[in-house]
C-alpha cells in the first residue's frame, strides 16, 4: 500500500493523502481581493488529487504584501472575495484548504516577478515604506526599511490574529504561518537581518520571540481542533545566519505550543546565499527536524516524481510531500502519481472517463 496515498491526521483534520500543494504566490489580486484568476487556478488545483491545498501567502496588512497584487485578509472585503472562491471550490471538491498568513517586511513593495521583481522606487504610485527588525535593506538597491518599534510589532501580531479570525469565519481548514524565505518573521529569526538589542533581538530566545508570539495569537484566534502550522527556512545558506540547529530549537518550542506540523524549506533571506539545488535537496532538513523533534514534517524542494515522493516517506524523512512547481506544470499530478503507485484519488464525476485505458478504480467520487 502506498504511504503517499495513506491518510495523515493533523489535529482534528484528516488529509486523504500526503500530497500537499504548497503556497505559490499568483500576484493577481486587486487591493488584496481574490479575482477570477484565483477561482480558476484554485478550482483546478482542488481537483488535482492532492490531500491538502494551501493558498498562497496572504498578507495580514496592506504594508505586509510582497507586491501590490498580493492576496490579503486584512479587511472584510478581502475576506468576502476569498470566501466566494472557497464556495466555488467546495461545490466540486472536498479537499481540505488552508491559507498561509504572512508579512513581507523589508522584501515588500516589489514589482511582480515577470516584470523583474525589484523593489518599487518610493515615487512609484501606490508604493509604501517597508518595515523590518532593523533598517537593513534586502539589497543595496532597496530603500532602507523602517526599524519596527515595539508598538509596531504589537500591531503586526494583532493583524495576524485578526487575519486568522477571518480565515476561520470564511471556512479555511488550516492556517500556515509564513516564517520562511526572508520575509518578516524570518527576518526577526536571522542574525543577518536582526541586529536589535531589545527583547526581540540578540540571543536566539529573543529572535524567536516574534514568531512564537504570532503563533500563539493565531492559535488563539483559530478554532481549536483546526491545525495551525508553520513554514520555516531551515537555514540561510550563509555563514553566521539562521541554522538547522536553530530551526530544531524553534520547532521544539512550536510543538510545545500546539503547532500541528512544520513545513521545511530554506533560504530567501540573503542575496549572499549559495544554494546548489538538485532533486530533493531540502529533504535532509525535514528529516533532521523530524528526527529531533517528532513533529510531523512537510518536505519540499524539487520533488517531482511519485516514486521519489514515496521513497522519501518510506525512508521516514518526512510525513507529507509538497509539490509546487510540479503542480503548476501538471495540475493533475496527483492523478498521475496514483496511477504510478496503484492508488486512488477523489475526483468529480465529470472526470471519471479520463482514466487511462486499462487503469481501473483510479477515481473515487468526491463527497462535497
Amino acid at each position: 500500500m502506498s504511504i503517499l496515498f495513506s491518510p495523515q491526521k493533523l489535529d482534528d483534520v484528516t488529509l486523504p493523502n500526503r500530497i500537499v500543494i504548497p503556497p505559490m504566490c499568483q500576484y493577481s489580486a486587486g487591493d488584496g481581493k481574490a479575482t477570477d484568476w484565483h477561482r480558476m487556478h484554485y478550482g483546478q488545483l482542488a481537483c488535482s488529487g492532492a490531500g491538502l491545498l494551501i493558498v498562497e501567502a496572504t498578507a495580514v496588512e496592506p504594508q505586509g504584501r510582497i507586491t501590490a497584487h498580493d492576496l490579503g485578509l486584512w479587511s472584510e472585503e478581502s475576506a468576502a472575495a476569498m470566501a466566494s472562491v472557497l464556495r466555488a471550490i467546495r461545490k466540486y471538491s472536498a479537499m481540505p484548504v488552508g491559507v498561509q498568513l504572512g508579512h513581507a517586511g523589508r522584501k515588500g513593495c516589489a514589482e511582480v516577478p515577470w516584470k523583474g521583481g525589484r523593489q518599487c522606487p518610493a515615487n512609484t504610485p501606490g508604493a509604501w515604506r517597508t518595515e523590518a527588525p532593523a533598517d537593513l535593506p534586502f539589497s543595496q538597491e532597496d530603500e532602507k526599511p523602517l526599524a519596527l518599534d515595539v508598538k509596531g510589532i504589537k500591531r503586526i501580531i494583532a493583524a495576524f490574529a485578526a487575519a486568522a479570525d477571518r480565515a476561520a469565519h470564511i471556512g479555511y481548514d488550516l492556517v500556515e504561518i509564513h516564517s520562511a524565505h526572508g520575509y518578516l518573521l524570518h527576518q526577526f529569526l536571522s542574525p543577518l537581518a536582526n541586529t536589535r538589542n531589545d527583547e526581540y533581538g540578540g540571543p536566539l530566545e529573543n529572535r524567536m520571540r516574534l514568531t512564537l508570539e504570532v503563533f500563539e495569537a493565531v492559535r488563539a484566534a483559530f478554532p481549536a481542533g483546526k491545525p495551525v502550522t508553520a513554514r520555516i527556512s531551515a537555514q540561510d545558506w550563509v555563514e553566521g545566519g539562521w541554522s538547522l540547529e536553530d530551526s530544531i530549537v524553534l520547532t521544539r518550542v512550536l510543538k510545545m505550543r500546539g503547532c500541528a506540523a512544520i513545513h521545511v524549506s530554506s533560504g530567501g533571506l540573503s542575496q549572499e546565499q549559495r544554494i546548489v539545488p538538485g532533486p530533493g535537496y531540502q529533504v535532509p532538513f525535514a528529516a533532521a527536524i523530524k528526527e529531533a523533534t517528532g513533529l510531523p514534517t512537510i518536505a519540499v524542494g524539487l520533488i517531482t516524481e511519485a516514486n521519489q515522493a514515496e521513497s522519501i516517506l518510506r525512508a521516514g524523512c518526512a510525513d507529507m510531500i509538497a509539490v509546487g512547481r510540479g503542480m503548476l506544470y501538471d495540475p493533475r499530478w496527483g492523478w498521475h502519481a496514483a496511477v504510478a503507485l496503484g492508488a486512488q484519488v477523489a475526483a468529480p464525476p465529470m472526470c471519471f472517463r479520463a482514466a487511462p485505458h486499462g487503469v481501473h478504480n483510479l477515481f473515487t467520487p468526491l463527497e462535497t
